[in-house]
C-alpha cells in the first residue's frame, strides 16, 4: 500500500530523536534487565544471529525487486475511505522506500519461530517481503495480510508463488473496508504487525480492532513509532491502554505485549 505518513519529521529531527533513543536505551545484551521475560527475549530472540534457511531465498527476491523497473499505477489511500489520488512508481522505488529492512523482518521471523505463533495478521503487505518472512517462520501458521493497492498486491502474490509459500491469504482493498472482516475471521490473533496508514486516528482504530481477538499471549508490533508527531502520539496512547502490560521500544518498531501476569506496566527502550 502507498503509505500516508502525515507530516513526517525532517531528517535532522529524526536523527536527533535517534541519538536520544541511543542515549536512553538499555544495552542490547540484557545487562541490568530484571524482567525474566524481557531478558529471555533479548537473549534468545533479539540477539539470535542464526541464519535460517528461508532468509537467503527471501533476500534474493528483495534484490530482484530493487532492480525491477516495472511501472505500477498505485492507489493512494488517506485516512478516509476514498482514494485520494493515483501515482505511478516503479517496483524498485517501492522496494527502496516501503519494504521493512531485513533486520526487522528477520526479527519478526525469529519471534514467530521462538514463540510458535500460529494466527498472524499483517496490516500493510507492500511487496510481500515481510509477509514472506512471517509465513516462512511457521509453515503451519495462518497468515492473513492486507494490502490497499491492487498493483502492489499483484507483485506480492507473484512473490509468494515464486517462493512456494502457501500459508498466506492476501486481501486487497482499503483497510477501512477489509480490516473488520479479516479480524472477525480469526478465533484469536497471536501476532499482528501494523504497517498501514501511519496517522494517529487510523493507527488507534487498527490497534483497537486487533484487541477484540487478542489475548494474554498476543504480540502486536507497530511500525515507525517515532517517524512523526502523530505516530509518537499513537504510540503513547497504546502504552496507556489498560490491556497493555509491557512495551519494547526499538525506535523503528514498537513491540506491545498484553500478558496478564505482568501485574504492573513496564515500558522498555532497548538498543537494537
Amino acid at each position: 500500500m502507498c503509505v500516508n505518513f502525515g507530516t513526517m519529521y525532517s531528517k535532522p529531527v529524526l536523527a536527533l530523536k535517534y541519538c536520544q533513543y541511543l542515549f536512553r536505551a538499555s544495552n542490547s545484551r540484557g545487562h541490568g534487565i530484571h524482567s525474566p521475560f524481557l531478558f529471555e527475549f533479548i537473549d534468545k530472540v533479539l540477539n539470535d544471529d542464526r541464519s535460517f534457511h528461508a532468509f537467503q531465498d527471501i533476500e534474493q527476491e528483495r534484490k530482484a525487486f530493487l532492480k525491477n523497473k516495472t511501472l505500477l499505477t498505485i492507489e493512494d489511500f488517506g485516512a478516509g475511505s476514498a482514494i485520494l489520488k493515483t501515482k505511478e512508481r516503479t517496483v524498485a522505488s517501492i522496494a527502496a522506500t516501503s519494504l521493512k529492512p531485513r533486520k526487522y523482518s528477520q526479527l519478526f521471523f525469529r519471534m514467530i519461530d521462538h514463540y510458535g505463533f500460529q494466527q498472524i495478521l499483517e496490516i500493510g503487505t507492500s511487496l510481500g517481503i515481510t509477509s514472506a518472512y512471517l509465513a516462512a517462520a511457521n509453515p503451519k501458521a495462518r497468515v492473513v495480510t492486507l494490502e490497499g493497492s491492487v498493483a502492489i498486491a499483484n507483485q506480492a502474490s507473484q512473490l509468494f508463488k515464486q517462493l512456494d509459500i502457501t500459508n498466506i491469504q492476501l486481501i486487497t482493498g482499503n483497510f477501512d473496508d477489509t480490516l473488520k472482516g479479516a479480524v472477525d475471521n480469526f478465533n484469536r490473533i497471536d501476532f499482528a504487525f501494523i504497517d498501514g496508514n501511519h496517522r494517529y486516528a487510523p493507527t488507534i482504530a487498527y490497534f483497537t480492532k486487533l484487541l477484540e481477538k487478542s489475548g494474554s499471549n498476543t504480540v502486536i508490533i507497530l511500525d515507525d513509532i517515532h517517524w512523526s508527531r502523530e505516530m509518537e502520539s499513537a504510540w503513547n496512547w497504546v502504552k496507556d491502554q489498560e490491556a497493555v502490560t509491557m512495551t519494547i521500544d526499538l525506535f523503528f518498531v514498537g513491540i506491545v505485549l498484553l500478558k496478564k501476569e505482568f501485574l504492573a506496566k513496564q515500558h522498555f527502550t532497548i538498543r537494537y
